[in-house]
């Protein structure tokens, strides 16, 4: 019979000796592997103590960005919820009352912005769609949640922190990201 590969290996069939059953041999086999693995370096990390450095291409949790004077970027213009493949973004627009002129950059803004995180694929387009730099993909990953409500970020969790009232909070969400200026 012709095989179809050259893997076929014939089964040799002879009866075990007694040294083979007491599977001494394979026993102390077994220990040399596991000794020599404990003085190599280990793969895992002690999370809340150390963190893992990712690289500079990671894309973690979206994050809505302000400008320096604490304006808020985004202009509802739904660029973002048409560039996502999964459906991810919801928001709605609203246009800013006369006593809002500190709060926003432009007449319109996202009065609802949610992205629900289970759907999310962290593909980055809807950070390439925005024009005015609203949104990006932090270096940090989206934490645990218990329920479904919970994967469902709103604009307030999102937002990042104002530059002017909280500089320190403002720097540690901005990470290792460049400043963008528009």
């Amino acid at each position: 019979m012709q095989a179809l590969t050259n893997r076929l290996k014939l089964v040799n069939r002879k009866p075990m000796t007694f040294v083979e059953k007491l599977y001494l041999w394979n026993i102390l086999k077994g220990m040399a592997i596991t000794f020599r693995h404990i003085f190599k370096r280990k793969a895992t990390i002690n999370y809340p103590e150390q963190k893992r450095t990712f690289s500079p291409v990671f894309r973690g949790l979206q994050v809505l960005n302000r400008d320096e004077e604490g304006k808020e970027r985004c202009t509802a213009c739904g660029l973002c919820a048409v560039a996502c493949p999964a459906e991810a973004i919801t928001m709605e627009a609203a246009e800013r009352s006369s006593n809002e002129t500190h709060l926003y950059r432009e007449e319109k803004f996202a009065a609802r912005f949610e992205i629900n995180m289970l759907r999310c694929i962290f593909c980055g387009l809807c950070e390439e769609a925005c024009p005015k730099n609203a949104i990006y993909l932090s270096q940090t990953f989206a934490p645990s949640n218990y329920s479904r409500k919970g994967f469902i970020y709103k604009k307030d969790d999102l937002l990042i922190p104002h530059p002017k009232e909280n500089p320190d909070a403002y720097a540690k969400a901005l990470g290792e990201r460049k400043k963008i200026t528009n």
